[in-house]
């Protein structure tokens, strides 16, 4: 869907709330998704060197975990955390073996239910909060989705000299199927003739540098790069709109959680990329603003570095087919509240992650082109 950036800022920061604040009501006295987490903990482990990594992989590979950072066991590094998932029924033992074995760690969630209680809350006789703010079951004038650009003249000249593309919301099955039945679900829900297992990895399954390194062959695994790269019909259709468009998108931002961090890159390999300098001050800049906003901190690098080595990100994928910035947030927080990010840090997280966005959207209107050239030349031939 092509919008005209005279609306898409504002649209921007009200889809990216209202799709996480959309209405779900829950009768009193319901748990949600029929209490499956009940008891369910979530730990943080820090394995101290070499040989308790091996341990630590060990542990986790014989019972069944949900990874949240990292999200596939071979990225697990030593001096670096672990935040994973662990049923109720698995607490107590894992706990007693990460003592025994002498591994750092803490609980940090003792009752996953409980958070996720707190954080949707339940909805018996209002409406969800979104609704008060703004009425989303009524037409509005252009006067109502475009008060910024009659008040704020950074605003104003963007919508006046750039085009945005928006999708609110990539996977969409996938976001459905985290709402009725597994809140922590991360892959699509496509099915596969062989295995009982369901969904694609769709930051897996692009097109540049496929299955390789971060990524699983596995479908059960929760970073399964696919049969084959675009086998999603959500990637390949991203794909095909980028491939039509490349000559003239100047930017890509995907929007992940959580870690608190701008990325941009390679994700798939330690190298330095053509237009480092331009790249890196655009990030440098963009996490200036946002700062400024709440004093949140932002880390921010090349993804390999900063975050993990992965491969067939669409990240890398943009970068790879010509499109100069192309970056990732990956918003909060850093790992107290998770993928539990309470209701009420919505409004800031959207208000300062648009600030970055407009800076790196006021930067593609200043000339910064060091080392595109390279890029060309770099190209694989079957993009």
């Amino acid at each position: 869907m092509a919008v005209n950036f005279r609306c898409a800022v504002q649209v921007l920061v009200l889809l990216g709330c209202v799709i996480i604040l959309s209405n779900v009501l829950c009768p009193v006295g319901a748990y949600l998704y029929n209490n499956r987490y009940a008891g369910d903990q979530v730990f943080r482990i820090t394995p101290s060197n070499k040989e308790e990594v091996q341990v630590l992989k060990k542990l986790l590979g014989n019972i069944k975990v949900d990874l949240w950072q990292p999200n596939s066991a071979s990225l697990i590094r030593h001096n670096a955390t672990v935040d994973v998932h662990v049923r109720r029924n698995d607490t107590r033992g894992l706990r007693t073996r990460l003592q025994r074995e002498h591994i750092d760690f803490k609980v940090f969630i003792s009752n996953l239910q409980k958070e996720i209680e707190k954080q949707t809350g339940h909805r018996s006789s209002r409406k969800r909060r979104s609704e008060s703010q703004y009425d989303y079951e009524v037409y509005h004038s252009l006067e109502e989705a475009l008060h910024s650009y009659q008040y704020d003249s950074v605003m104003r000249r963007l919508m006046n000299q750039l085009n945005f593309y928006i999708m609110p919301v990539f996977n969409v099955d996938g976001y459905h199927f985290s709402w009725t039945t597994d809140r922590f679900w991360r892959k699509t829900r496509s099915k596969n003739a062989k295995y009982h297992c369901r969904g694609v990895d769709a930051n897996r399954n692009w097109k540049v540098k496929w299955c390789e390194e971060g990524a699983s062959s596995q479908p059960c695994d929760d970073t399964y790069c696919g049969p084959f790269p675009e086998s999603e019909p959500e990637v390949k259709a991203v794909a095909k709109f980028l491939r039509k468009h490349k000559k003239r998108v100047k930017a890509y931002i995907s929007i992940h959680a959580y870690a608190q961090m701008l990325l941009y890159p390679y994700s798939y390999k330690y190298a330095t990329i053509p237009n480092f300098n331009c790249v890196e001050s655009a990030a440098h800049n963009a996490v200036t603003a946002l700062y400024s906003a709440y004093g949140v901190r932002y880390r921010y690098g090349p993804a390999s570095t900063t975050l993990y080595v992965s491969s067939g990100s669409s990240m890398d994928w943009a970068y790879r087919n010509g499109i100069p910035y192309a970056f990732a947030f990956e918003l909060r927080d850093t790992g107290y509240f998770g993928f539990l990010l309470p209701e009420a840090l919505i409004n800031p997280t959207c208000t300062e992650t648009m600030r970055a966005v407009k800076t790196i959207s006021s930067g593609l209107l200043k000339k910064c082109e060091t080392g595109m050239h390279q890029l060309d030349r770099e190209r694989y031939p079957y993009l």
